[in-house]
């Protein structure tokens, strides 16, 4: 079996790549849940011809600089669909790649007292992931 580490992930948000600032990602595939029981049974049983739902989620420690930090890449975008590409194994040829189109919920900001300033980004993705390799 063999193991690839998560340093070598790169993101991209909007064609800015943002992986120097991360340091966790999680892309979420999931889907709705239809309930098609009908009268008399004991238990609910599930239909399977539902829509995909998906999530990406990224964070990071904080860095200020204006043009390529995740607040100046990541802050404008709240509230807008943008693309966002996601290598899970790093850039090289035969490596896996994933696109799609997201809707950026939300940006967040975190001031501990006791530690580095961090950031986090909640993403929802919007149609299909397109699974590719590089």
């Amino acid at each position: 079996m063999s193991t690839v580490h998560g340093r070598h992930t790169v993101i991209t948000v909007n064609a800015k790549d943002i992986s120097p600032y991360c340091d966790t990602s999680q892309l979420t595939r999931g889907a709705d849940e239809s309930d098609v029981t009908g009268y008399g049974k004991a238990a609910h049983v599930s239909g399977d011809d539902t829509l995909k739902k998906s999530e990406f989620t990224c964070s990071g420690k904080y860095d200020n600089t204006v043009s390529t930090g995740p607040r100046a890449a990541l802050r404008p975008l709240v509230g807008t669909i943008t693309t966002v590409t996601r290598k899970p194994e790093g850039t090289g040829v035969g490596k896996p790649l994933e696109t799609f189109s997201a809707f950026v919920a939300e940006y967040v900001e975190t001031n501990p007292v006791a530690d580095h300033i961090a950031w986090s980004a909640k993403f929802t993705v919007s149609d299909d992931i397109a699974d590719t390799t590089q």
